[in-house]
Order: C-alpha cells, then structure tokens, then sequence
C-alpha cells in the first residue's frame, strides 16, 4: 500500500459550502461599499478568513484599521455560521459517502486538512463529526494555504509520516500546500486546472483507483 492515510480538504471536497461563503463576504461588502463578485469570492477559496477579507479590500477606497478589519471578518462569520445552520447530511452526494465508507473499510487512517475554523460544526452539521480519525483545523495552525502546516498538523495528528499521505484538494492553494508538506495530492474540480497535482479525479469516487 502506497499511501497510510489520506487527508480531506473540507469546503469543495466533502461537502460544498462555497455559495455560503459567498453570500456572507457578499453581505459584508454590500455594507462597506466594496464591490465583489463571484469571480473574486473564488480567489478566497482556501484561503484564511483574514486573507480573504485583504483580497477583498483591494476594491476598497482608503486604508482600513486592523480592528475595524477584524469587526467586518467577525461580521462575516457570524453571517456564515447561521448559513451553515442550512447544511444537512443530504449535503454529502453518494459518490463522496460511499467512496468514504470504501476507504475506510480498507484501512486507510482518514483526516480532514482544513483552514476553517468551522470545520467542526460543518461536521457535526452533516453527521460526519465521529467519521474521521483525526481533524486539522484554522483552530490548529497559524499560517493557512498554500502554506503546508495544516497537513502537516493532520499526519501528526495521525501518527504518519508525511511521504505515507495523500491530500484531496480542489483549490490550487490546497494542491501546493500538499506539495510543499511532500504528499502526494490528487485533484477535484477547480483544482484539476491549476496543472499541479499528482492525480486529476473527474468524480470523488476515481480516488479509489489511485487507493
């Protein structure tokens, strides 16, 4: 066996949270006067919370305090958790689940390698709060993607070393920190562009060909 253990993103891997995320910067930048689009809400994909609101002021006409800042990017997750309240178990397509299900039932250690620090309540959310062996989080790490630490977090948290664990990733951010932590990384959605990754997967379950 190749690979020990691999290592999930959350938001576009498992579930999709995406159009929730955009809907909260959207409110935020509705209120300041900043425009944003759907074009720009997919530069913030795995990108941490106070990154994304940096790459949304770049439309912004004057400098902006560090604490009004962080008033605006607290708005906005407060914004996203209630919007995350609409997540259900049904969230998780079939392909994803029993795909999952196979991975485990062949002994793969699972991990999930993200830079929210809602991860756990997306979780609890969709009824995959006990599923994973370990969870690496924005509660666990100080520097987000394409930085390597939250992967590097999770096959610690596993107990593996990191040349035994694959990540699935489907921002580019996500692909290079996987790289820069020495995994391999297979690639969904977005992703598969950036020309980057180890493998290309067209659906979640193509990940079980490489496993």
């Amino acid at each position: 066996m190749k690979y020990t253990a691999i290592i999930f993103d959350l938001d576009g891997v498992i579930c999709h949270t995406d159009k929730y995320h955009y809907q909260a910067w959207k409110a935020v930048a509705d209120e300041i006067g900043i425009y944003f689009d759907e074009t720009i809400n997919n530069r913030l994909r795995g990108v941490s919370r106070m990154e994304s609101f940096e790459i949304i002021l770049e439309r912004y006409n004057g400098t902006m305090p560090e604490d009004e800042k962080v008033k605006w990017a607290t708005k906005k997750n407060d914004f996203y958790k209630e919007l995350l309240k609409n997540l259900r178990p049904a969230d998780v397509s079939p392909d994803v689940e029993l795909s999952l299900k196979k991975l485990k039932d062949s002994g793969y250690k699972m991990a999930i390698g993200s830079s929210s620090k809602n991860a756990q309540f997306i979780l609890s959310q969709i009824d995959y709060a006990d599923f994973f062996d370990a969870i690496a989080d924005g509660t666990h790490i100080s520097n987000s993607k394409p930085h390597p630490e939250v992967f590097l977090k999770a096959a610690d948290f596993l107990g593996v070393a990191p040349e035994k664990c694959m990540v699935v990733e489907d921002a580019e951010s996500g692909v290079e920190a996987a790289l820069a932590a020495g995994m391999d990384v297979a690639a969904i959605g977005d992703a598969v562009y950036c020309g980057k990754a180890t493998y290309n997967l067209e659906s979640f379950s193509d990940l079980l060909d490489f496993c």
